[in-house]
């Protein structure tokens, strides 16, 4: 593997153990060049209970150009708020995955937690 994407998965392993000890559902976010991914993790780990990706096809229609954009990042964050709020989780620890806090990581957790979800 790459030296970028190794020191990326230690740092990604280092926060979800902290987050695992915390006890909370953990709101896991991936990106790719063409695409972003985000997911509501049980606290055990074992189970995906809410999920929102660019890939979707019903949300694919909605964006404006690609899915690999600041603006599809805010779509999928405030898709993935709305999820959340429906399957009644109100607070969750974020899980950057690794990746630095800027662009559109930024973009998605903003737009969580500007359509109500706290962490």
């Amino acid at each position: 593997m790459h030296k970028k994407t190794v020191s990326r998965l230690r740092r990604a392993r280092r926060a979800r153990m902290h987050m695992r000890n915390l006890g909370a559902h953990r709101l896991s976010v991936h990106r790719t060049p063409k695409h972003i991914y985000a997911q509501i993790v049980s606290p055990d780990g074992g189970r995906t209970l809410v999920a929102a990706s660019t890939n979707e096809r019903d949300l694919r229609g909605q964006l404006s150009g690609h899915g690999g954009n600041k603006d599809a990042a805010q779509f999928i964050g405030r898709t993935i708020a709305e999820r959340a709020k429906a399957a009644g989780i109100q607070e969750v620890a974020f899980d950057r995955s690794g990746f630095a806090y800027h662009g559109r990581i930024k973009a998605l957790a903003d737009a969580a937690r500007d359509n109500g979800l706290q962490f």
